[in-house]
């Protein structure tokens, strides 16, 4: 399991996010949300040691995470990655394997399949020779998809997966969280949207620079909590 224990991470003195502990299960799908500046990205890139934190442990299976990044599958803000790298969606999905199979060896038999396994599954092995540039940004998600899926990671992490996406993508991406769950794979995924879509979700971690609520859906999105959580934002629109 993934435990995270008072993790705080401060920004030039000010608070990025305070004491926030959660655990999350094998086989569970997990919610992250809060406002814009929240920070929901912080706390998955604390984690991953991306960012240092001020306070705090984040463990998988009881051992740092940063010590175990085989095991872990992130999958960045589409606005991080440099589109314009010249990759191709093939290659861009292969690098998924380096941490296994190392920079300067040649692709095993198995990482060749499962690349195109992954990619196949959704929808875009057709694409394999296509520059990523090239892509549409339904398509650039998926390709990321492929490549968590590729590096056959017990824990994946996915920051905002469904920002500009198109609906064949979203229901894509939540046929593949289902079956990495069925495989009993742990899965955090930061996302806004309080819609319907929230029943993809076995967990939801309502954030505010701390914690302000977990459990399931009924449990966490109350009007009080919804107000702790996106109070900025509420107050802005009253005035």
């Amino acid at each position: 399991m993934l435990e995270v224990c008072n993790l705080s991470v401060n920004y030039r003195h000010t608070i990025a996010v305070e004491n926030v502990s959660f655990v999350l299960q094998p086989g569970q799908v997990t919610g992250l949300f809060g406002s814009n500046g929240a920070g929901k990205s912080t706390i998955v890139k604390a984690i991953l040691g991306l960012i240092p934190y001020s306070g705090g442990v984040a463990q998988w299976i009881g051992k740092p995470v940063t010590k175990q990044l085989n095991k872990v599958a992130y999958v960045p803000q589409r606005s991080q990655i440099d589109w314009d790298y010249p990759v191709t969606v093939e290659r861009a999905v292969m690098m998924g394997r380096v941490a296994t199979t190392g920079w300067f060896r040649n692709h095993s038999r198995k990482s060749k399949r499962l690349v195109r396994n992954a990619l196949e599954r959704v929808g875009m092995w057709q694409y394999r020779q296509r520059q990523i540039r090239e892509l549409s940004g339904g398509q650039q998600q998926r390709v990321f998809l492929a490549r968590a899926i590729a590096q056959e990671a017990d824990l994946l992490l996915f920051d905002e997966p469904f920002n500009n996406v198109d609906q064949q993508t979203e229901t894509i991406i939540f046929d593949i969280f289902a079956e990495l769950k069925a495989q009993q794979k742990t899965l955090l995924v930061i996302s806004h949207d309080l819609s319907e879509t929230l029943n993809n979700y076995d967990q939801l971690l309502l954030i505010n620079k701390r914690l302000i609520a977990s459990g399931t859906k009924e449990e966490v999105l109350t009007n009080e909590n919804i107000n702790q959580a996106y109070q900025y934002f509420i107050e802005k629109a009253v005035s």
